[in-house]
């Protein structure tokens, strides 16, 4: 099952990306070493945290009225009868 949402503010892309990272049964640590940085910057997204790129990509979003959108793929009890 697909579900799509608006990302609005860093809070709620922080949430929409933990949940990808917890859907593909990764820790945060694990991410970390993918993205080659540290597992605090990984916590810190996750959290939202205000940062001077992520309060002008959202006030830039507002301003221009632009949309940004996100989508994950959530398995279901029926993708898991299909395996």
């Amino acid at each position: 099952m697909i579900v799509k949402k608006e990302i609005d503010s860093p809070y709620i892309l922080g949430q929409i990306l933990q949940q990808g990272r917890l859907l593909n049964e990764m820790s945060q640590r694990e991410m970390a070493k993918l993205l080659g940085t540290g597992q605090k910057w990984v916590w810190e997204m996750e959290q939202g945290k205000p940062g001077i790129l992520m309060d002008r990509l959202f006030m830039m979003l507002d301003k221009t009225g632009v949309k940004l959108y996100a989508e994950i793929d959530i398995p279901t009890e029926e993708d898991n009868d299909r395996i």
